[in-house]
This record gives structure tokens, C-alpha cells and sequence, in this order.
């Protein structure tokens, strides 16, 4: 049987495996664009408060559980063959969701899309930490990010161009079937490329398959070349850190003992703290936030749609940026920027708002109304939280929470990172609409405390990685390793490897030792 051929350009391999960044972006914007309009409301019978809650926070859910089997599922079949696994509940909850008659299935489907994208969230930023160089790692982690923003923007106006379908009809139901429906083709386009990725190199090597490691890592690192000293030192690195990780032992105890606690608590809480930064509330229930500053109808939709536009064009700024910045800077000055504006939106709609108790337009999760100049500063200030969100937590949580792991407990470090932002993502999607009906602009004010809580933590503890190899990162983390607020960014010590492996191979002293000698050319024996 011919073996399907292998594409290692890491940035091919980044696009097609971050689709799976792109069902989650998806399945946010097939209820934002769609929970505002009328053929939703008259069809599930204008659900508010805790109802909308659980429908919002439905996907969050799933994604619980499927963090929870992220990790044993990819350490035991890589982490390529783990997204595929996912892809197969996501063609499932996507059927559930087209085909729902009430909220009830409605809430299945997105429970079944949910184990999906927490499996993919999880795994995906593993994979593309394990297969990049440690100069672009950030770059590339950063497509998952834009994966998910792309996937929001699409499938946002998606939901808006179908919500004209049947408009006006009672009872009618194309418009949201139809656009739930669309979500099967990313999930279709990464079932047929994910065969040709390779896979990690790390993986290969954390379950004996040291030969196919090596030749995975020469291909992505030197065009194949396994003598090139960048493959020889980078294999030399990886196999002394998997080997002392396999004498400290395998269990749960790993995550607690000798340092590993620092990390388990800084790839944890980063995760936590992206979400209870309050920048995906703002996404998800950006229509409603526009409803409370006197937006509706197509204006309302379109105003929406901007923000997913600015989300993108940010995020893509910081592709060209992100190796060359801190990520101890982007996370601290990011959560003092985002409660700024939080403060303000919260300072807006105390100061000026308008209690409709009714609901505005009608819809029963938007209470209170500003109008004029204070209406203008909320849009502003949503506006400018998503561009400092897009700009600073939005990538860099997720690359930071995939550095700081082991190779050993990466796959299961970075579920449980992805578990905290799951958890956290449900508790507030459960919360925000009734939040929005009883405590209104106190929403903002919290979510600006929780955000300044967030660069304190940052501050305090955790270490600069920009620009180190992800097995010179669990120095940083070991005992008697400088304090977090001292470590800079740089100073990786693989240079200084390679250029003594060049040295050993001028003098004749080592050459690539094959695992299997018989395959090995003339120039590779020693």
C-alpha cells in the first residue's frame, strides 16, 4: 500500500491543522449573528436568561469534556490522529444541531461540537509547539488563533446573509439550518488534509519511534538532511530531556513535584484568565452589548461584524511581532488595557443608562439603554477591548500555556490548561445573560477587576519564554530558577550547541548514528 506523501513546510502544516481553530470560530458566530434574530427568538420562543444561558454555553460545556480526553487520547495516538478524532464528533453535533425541534437538541448538538473543539484547542497548539523552530514557535501558534477569529468572521456574516432567508415567516427555520448546516465543510477540508502532516517529531520520540523522529525532525528543520547539525542538537536535546523525565516517572504526581507545580500553575491560569478577562463575553453577546448602546436590526449585525474584522486585522499584526515581543509583556500590559476598558463601558452604562425593563427591542436579555455621546463611548471602548485582546491574551495565552510543559506532560499540561479555559468559558457563558438582566453595567466592573488580578499574576509568576527551545523553558521553571519579573526575553543556548556539533563533525569526532545501521548511507555509519 503507497504511503501517503508527508508536506513539513511548518506553515502549510500550520494552516491546514489550525481548521480545526476555525470550527471553533465557527460555532461562536453561528449563535452571535443568530441570537438576535426574529426567526431564532419566535422559534425557540424568545429565550432568556438562564435558557439562553445553557444554549450559549452548551459548546463550553462539551469542550470540558472534551479537554478532559484530549490528553490520554493524543499521547496515546499522537497528536495529529487526536484532531481527526475530534473531527468525527464535531460531523455529529453538527447533524444534531441542523436537525434540532427545541432548544433541548439544540443544546445536545453543541455539547457534541464541544467535545471537538476541546480536543482540537487542546492538541493543536501541542502539535504546532512540537514541529516549530523555536524563532517562529509564536508565529505559528498565532495561525490557531487566526484560524478561530477567520472561522467568526465567516461564519458571522454566513448567519447574517442566511437570517434574510424565510424573513418574516412564521415559524420558519432555514435561515439558522441553514447556516448550522455550512459548518460541515472546514471540518470536511481538515479531514482530507490532515493525512499529509507529518507527524510530531516528539511524540515519535516520546513512544519509542526514534527513527521516524529523527528523519520528521530532519525533513521540518533541514530539508531532510540528517547530518545537518540544527537536527543533530536538537536530537540530542530532546532525547536528554525525555530520558530524564522518564526516571522521574509517569502519574498525576508529575504535575506537582520537583518545579512542576510553577508550570502546572502558569499553563493552567493563563488559560483561566483569558477567559475571565471578559473579551469573549464581548464576542459572544456582542449584539447585545450594541442593543444596550441603541443599536438594532441590520446596523446592529453589521456593527457586530466590524469587531470580528478588527479582531483579525490585530491578530495579524502581532503574526509579524509576537517572536520578536515578550509574552510577560503582552500578557501584563494587555489586562491592564482591557480593564481600562472594561471600567469604561461598566462607568457608561452606570452612569447613563436607562433601565427598559421590558427589554430593548424586545429582546428580554438587554435591560438598560444608553443613547448620544455616552452610546458612542461603548461602541469605542467594545471596539478598542477586541483590538487589545486580538493585540496581547487572545494568541499569546494560548502559546504560552503550549510552552511550558514538559514533553512528557505537554499533551496532558495543555488539556488541563484548556480544561481551565473550558470551565471558565461555560461558568461565563452560563452567567452573562442573566448577569446582563440583573446586574447590568456591574458585568464590566468585575471583569475590569478580574483583568488587572490577571497582570498581577503575570508580574509575579510567570517567566519570559520568547525566544528559548521548549526544552530550555523547563529550566526557567526548576528550582532555584531566577524570579519570573527578572528572566528576559532570548538567550536560547541552541546556537552554541550547534555550532559545537559543526566543531565535532570538522573534526571527525561524531556523525548521525541511524537507529537502523543497514539503512544508513556511506557518509551517516559511524
Amino acid at each position: 500500500m503507497a504511503r501517503i506523501p508527508k508536506i513539513t513546510n511548518t506553515y502549510f502544516v500550520a494552516i491546514v491543522a489550525t481548521v480545526g481553530g476555525m470550527l471553533f470560530g465557527f460555532d461562536i458566530s453561528s449563535m452571535s449573528a443568530i441570537v438576535v434574530t426574529e426567526q431564532y427568538i419566535n422559534y425557540f420562543n424568545n429565550p432568556s436568561g438562564l435558557v439562553q444561558g445553557a444554549i450559549g454555553s452548551s459548546l463550553a460545556a462539551g469542550s470540558v469534556l472534551g479537554s478532559l480526553i484530549a490528553g490520554p487520547v493524543s499521547d496515546k495516538w499522537g497528536r495529529r490522529d487526536s484532531i481527526m478524532f475530534a473531527c468525527l464528533w464535531w460531523l455529529m453535533g453538527t447533524a444534531v444541531q441542523v436537525a434540532c425541534k427545541d432548544y433541548g437538541t439544540l443544546i445536545a448538538g453543541r455539547i457534541l461540537n464541544g467535545v471537538c473543539v476541546g480536543i482540537t484547542s487542546s492538541q493543536v497548539p501541542v502539535y504546532l509547539a512540537e514541529i516549530a523552530k523555536r524563532e517562529t514557535r509564536g508565529r505559528l501558534v498565532i495561525i490557531q488563533q487566526l484560524a478561530i477569529e477567520w472561522g467568526i468572521l465567516i461564519m458571522y456574516f454566513i448567519g447574517y446573509g442566511c437570517s434574510f432567508i424565510e424573513k418574516g415567516i412564521p415559524g420558519s427555520s432555514a435561515s439558522f439550518r441553514t447556516a448550522w448546516g455550512t459548518q460541515f465543510i472546514p471540518c470536511v477540508l481538515l479531514m482530507v488534509g490532515l493525512p499529509f502532516l507529518p507527524r510530531s517529531p516528539r511524540w515519535l520520540a516520546k513512544v519509542g519511534r526514534d527513527e521516524e523522529a529523527i528523519q520528521t525532525l530532519a525533513d521540518i528543520q533541514a530539508g531532510g538532511n540528517r547530518a545537518d547539525p540544527l537536527v543533530i542538537a536538537e536530537w540530542e536535546e530532546i532525547s536528554t530531556t525525555l530520558q530524564a523525565e522518564r526516571e522521574v516517572g509517569n502519574g498525576w504526581k508529575m504535575f506537582f513535584k520537583n518545579g512542576m507545580w510553577k508550570r502546572t500553575l502558569a499553563g493552567v491560569s493563563v488559560q483561566a484568565w483569558q477567559q475571565m478577562s471578559g473579551a469573549n463575553v464581548i464576542v459572544y453577546y456582542i449584539g447585545y452589548v450594541f442593543s444596550m448602546a441603541g443599536l438594532s436590526g441590520d446596523i446592529n449585525l453589521i456593527s457586530g461584524g466590524v469587531q470580528y474584522a478588527l479582531f483579525i486585522i490585530f491578530t495579524t499584526v502581532m503574526f509579524f511581532f509576537i517572536d520578536k515581543t515578550g509574552r510577560r509583556t503582552l500578557l501584563i500590559w494587555g489586562s491592564i488595557g482591557m480593564a481600562i476598558c472594561h471600567f469604561v463601558v461598566g462607568g457608561m452604562l452606570g452612569s447613563y443608562g436607562v433601565s427598559v425593563p421590558e427589554g430593548v427591542n424586545g429582546n428580554a436579555n438587554v435591560v438598560i439603554k444608553v443613547e448620544g455621546a455616552a452610546s458612542h463611548t461603548v461602541i469605542a471602548f467594545s471596539y478598542l477591548l477586541i483590538i487589545v485582546y486580538a493585540l496581547t491574551l487572545a494568541p499569546v495565552a494560548w502559546i504560552y500555556a503550549a510552552e511550558v510543559w514538559s514533553l512528557g506532560t505537554r499533551a496532558t499540561g495543555m488539556a488541563m490548561a484548556a480544561e481551565a479555559n473550558w470551565l471558565f468559558n461555560f461558568a461565563l457563558g452560563l452567567f452573562t445573560p442573566p448577569a446582563f438582566v440583573t446586574i447590568t453595567w456591574k458585568v464590566f466592573i468585575i471583569f475590569g477587576v478580574l483583568c488587572i488580578a490577571a497582570a498581577a499574576q503575570a508580574f509575579l509568576t510567570y517567566p519570559e519564554t520568547c525566544g528559548k527551545t521548549i526544552e530550555e523553558i523547563e529550566g526557567l521553571f526548576a528550582k532555584g530558577a531566577p524570579y519570573a519579573w527578572t528572566t528576559k526575553k532570548g538567550g536560547s543556548r541552541l546556537e552554541e550547541k550547534i555550532q559545537h556539533v559543526a566543531e565535532r563533525k570538522e573534526n571527525g569526532e561524531y556523525l548521525v548514528v541511524p537507529i537502523h545501521q543497514e539503512n544508513a548511507t556511506a557518509d551517516q555509519k559511524v
